[in-house]
């Protein structure tokens, strides 16, 4: 492909993935969004509009069931209440990736939906917000203000579950297929990609 197609379909691509918000969550007005009794709450922030006509969807996923969180459009995020314990977390679109979460009672997690260009639509990445300000993403820097300030709180609705209910089969077989890459990164790679329990606050 010469350089001056690439451009030409870099920016049809581009132009394909411009935003749009799923008609299947509804705003929500985030009161409930602290952890409940026993529980761990983890927030899921989609706060780019790269790949805004692309939805990405969310699972707390496990061997034999994946538990549906939602459905994340750009400038949004929504909140999981979680066992507190170890987790493998899921966000499908293109492709399916993972992030591992250490979680503790009582605590809040916040994990960055992040899109990046894909074959012939965005893909996805779960990637931990650290406690730490020495951290690429952090709870201490302006990006996550800005991030909290600038998407809005959805949750589920009956659409969305059926969604869900009519997908499950594409989706566990786009998991089983991306979990083998996923088991086959090396140890730093997971570390990278893994929520600490020191990370809630």
């Amino acid at each position: 492909m010469s350089h001056a197609m690439r451009g030409v379909f870099a920016m049809l691509l581009l132009a394909a993935l411009a935003g749009c918000q799923s008609s299947k969550m509804v705003r929500s007005d985030g009161l409930d969004n602290t952890p409940a009794a026993g529980k761990a709450m983890v927030v899921f922030l989609r706060a780019s509009t790269f790949g805004g006509a692309v939805q990405a969807s969310v699972y707390d996923t496990g061997e034999t069931a994946d538990r549906f969180i939602g459905i994340v459009s750009s400038k949004t995020k929504l909140a999981w209440q979680a066992d507190p314990g170890d987790h493998l977390f899921m966000v499908i679109a293109e492709n399916a990736d993972f992030m591992i979460a250490h979680l503790e009672a009582g605590k809040t997690y916040y994990a960055l939906v992040r899109p990046r260009v894909g074959v012939w639509k965005a893909r996805f990445s779960l990637l931990p917000i650290r406690n730490d300000p020495a951290a690429k993403y952090n709870l201490q820097s302006e990006d996550f203000r800005d991030w909290m300030k600038s998407t809005a709180w959805v949750r589920n609705t009956a659409e969305s579950e059926q969604w869900f209910r009519e997908n499950q089969s594409a989706i566990r077989e786009k998991k089983l297929d991306y979990l083998r890459k996923w088991n086959a990164a090396d140890p730093q790679q997971h570390a990278e990609l893994t929520l600490d329990a020191t990370d809630g606050v």
